[in-house]
């Protein structure tokens, strides 16, 4: 009886064990069949499209990066395909090693290893950083048979960018570089970031920066079909890139050249225009560089070179320099007193050597006296007195207003970035730039020196070029640019970047010709007459000299005993053919003396190449400090 029960009871337990165990099933079935339905029905369209993400591969494909050409077809930086040898960090393992074990099998120099450590501290361990450039066939054949010793190192063909003309309109041309984390951000912000998949380069200096968006192109994409273990099975679609447009440029690199030579060793700045469209001819800073030197990244060595030079080669000196221009800003003097009413051409003032105001005497340059004078006189001799007095009767703010419209003080909109505006002095102007209310006044004296381009006045030389071109446009203010047209590199259409005037100054036709017939006489029998000697054609100019060392009260100027950085600067602008321009100049040799004997040899070079193909037998000889009692300027 008792065996039966105990019978009974395992058969209970055994049923309840079995209820339990297919209640257990069930619920995993469920749990199973639940998510089943979250993952083929409910989520079906998202995993659907992560399985066929995993299946396509999106490949980026970049652009071909737009040339660089002078007016004549010349180029300026070119494209060029080439093999590098590359490293990603995060799967090379130690870095140390793998570049000594790399180097027994391709030419790894220190040069090499400064210029990749440079570039690992400013990218991501992630990122595929080149150690060698250029490799040859030979390199890359002994590489690709030892390729298996080295996990994250692989050769990439890539496209380089070359600038064949060198140093020649480096500070125009720029140059291009990796792609920072700087960059990233503002690729970002600008919602450009996207295009740029792909892309390791990207403009940092020069028309190579400014013309960034038009240079790049418009980045493609191909989508491949791809196994689990990532083989390439074939092409489903492709977006093919659009390269960058190209730029035509309208500087003529010969004369570029020509104008650069000119200069020797002399520190400066030349800025060529042609008047009746804005078309800028030469644009020299000097010394210049190799931007070479920047595409792969500038080795430590040469970085320093440049970087504390003291001649300061990478400062684009006509777009940020500013400088006292001088007596070169006397022709825009002598214009704004005809046309407000202060002076007449043929009206004459005595000039003793000096103009008298309150208790302080203003002297002539050299201190000479040029009894009595005119408009026309006072110009080709360069009479400080004349122009101190003009100054006097015109006030700063009647010169500040008249000054204005030609683009001193102004931004010109070059197509270049990083502009300076300079300082075109005003009372306003003193206001706003001095906290302190006795500083904040202007005396009636600080407008003395302004007449003859020194005191506050602060121009660059692109500013007094464009000046000097729109006056001998008679007014007519065409924006400068050194592109002269994008061109569509698959159609070889141009567009103009410059097609029409920007504004007109109103300006009497018989003052601007009797201002240019003075210019005129100044390199016939004034001042740069000596430079100017048997030229076949009549150029309108003004020589100046800029003082950079103030002088004590008492003290004469006397170039021999003055360190050669604290030397006046030799400045030059001028206009040639006088009926009808062709080509308008301003230049500034540093620390050079006058610039009648050195800043005008430069442009009879520069106009004799361009009005009459003539080059030139190399540059402007040196001269010796000028002594005290030389006249004019």
């Amino acid at each position: 009886m008792t065996e039966l029960k105990n019978t009974e009871r395992e058969l209970q337990h055994f049923r309840l064990r079995l209820l339990v165990a297919v209640g257990l099933v069930l619920v995993c079935f469920g749990l199973l069949g639940s998510r089943f339905w979250y993952l083929q029905v409910a989520n079906h369209d998202a995993y659907a499209a992560r399985a066929e993400q995993n299946r396509i591969s999106v490949v980026p494909i970049t652009p071909h990066r737009g040339i660089v050409v002078d007016r004549n077809g010349a180029l300026l930086a070119r494209n060029y395909s080439a093999y590098t040898l590359e490293i990603t960090p995060s799967k090379a393992g130690k870095l140390d090693q793998t570049i000594e074990q790399l180097a027994e099998v391709v030419n790894i120099d220190a040069r090499d290893r400064r210029r990749f450590r440079q570039l690992l501290g400013e990218s991501r361990r992630f990122e595929s950083l080149p150690i060698r450039s250029r490799l040859t066939d030979e390199e890359v054949a002994r590489f690709a048979a030892q390729a298996y010793r080295f996990p994250g190192v692989e050769i990439r063909a890539r496209l380089l960018r070359n600038y064949p003309q060198g140093e020649t309109a480096a500070h125009v041309i720029g140059y291009i570089g990796r792609i920072s984390q700087r960059d990233i951000g503002r690729l970002e912000e600008d919602g450009t970031i996207s295009n740029y998949r792909g892309t390791d380069y990207i403009g940092k200096e020069g028309l190579e920066k400014s013309y960034e968006a038009v240079l790049h192109g418009k980045t493609g994409v191909e989508e491949v079909e791809v196994t689990a273990s990532g083989r390439a099975v074939r092409t489903l679609s492709r977006t093919p890139p659009v390269s960058g447009k190209n730029l035509i440029l309208s500087i003529d690199v010969e004369l570029q050249k020509i104008a650069e030579t000119a200069f020797g060793n002399r520190r400066g700045a030349l800025v060529a225009i042609e008047p009746s469209t804005g078309d800028i001819l030469a644009f020299v800073s000097r010394p210049s560089f190799d931007p070479n030197l920047f595409v792969d990244g500038i080795d430590v060595d040469n970085w320093k070179a440049l970087n504390e030079s003291p001649d300061r080669p990478l400062i684009n000196r006509p777009l940020y320099g500013t400088y006292p221009i001088g007596s070169t800003y006397k022709p825009f003097m002598a214009l704004a007193g005809l046309e407000l009413g202060k002076r007449t051409f043929t009206g004459t003032m005595y000039d003793p050597g000096y103009f008298e105001f309150g208790d302080r005497r203003y002297r002539n340059s050299g201190e000479r006296a040029y009894g009595t004078i005119d408009m026309r006189r006072a110009l080709e001799v360069s009479s400080d007195t004349y122009f101190y007095s003009l100054a006097a009767d015109l006030g700063v703010d009647a010169i500040h207003d008249f000054m204005k419209p030609f683009g001193f003080g102004q931004i010109t909109g070059i197509d270049l970035g990083g502009e300076k505006t300079g300082i075109l002095p005003s009372t306003a102007w003193k206001r706003r730039a001095y906290s302190k209310p006795e500083q904040q006044r202007w005396y009636a004296g600080e407008t003395i020196s302004i007449g003859v381009g020194q005191g506050y006045n602060a121009f660059t030389l692109l500013q007094l070029a464009q000046a000097t071109s729109v006056l001998a446009n008679d007014g007519v203010y065409m924006k400068p640019h050194l592109v002269k047209s994008l061109q569509d590199s698959a159609t070889g259409e141009q567009t103009l970047t410059v097609p029409h005037e920007s504004y007109r100054i109103a300006l009497k036709p018989e003052n601007i010709k009797m201002i240019k017939q003075a210019m005129a006489s100044v390199t016939r029998s004034g001042t740069a007459a000596r430079a100017f000697a048997g030229a076949p054609y009549v150029a309108a100019g003004k020589t100046g000299t800029a003082q950079v060392y103030s002088l004590r009260t008492g003290e004469r100027y006397n170039a021999s005993r003055i360190d050669e950085r604290l030397r006046d600067h030799a400045l030059f602008m001028a206009f040639a053919p006088l009926d009808h321009p062709r080509i308008a100049v301003a230049l500034i040799v540093e620390n050079a003396g006058w610039g009648a004997t050195v800043a005008a040899p430069v442009a009879r070079q520069v106009f004799d190449f361009w009005l009459l193909g003539k080059r030139p037998g190399g540059p402007v000889p040196d001269t010796p400090p000028q002594p005290v009692e030389a006249s004019g300027d």
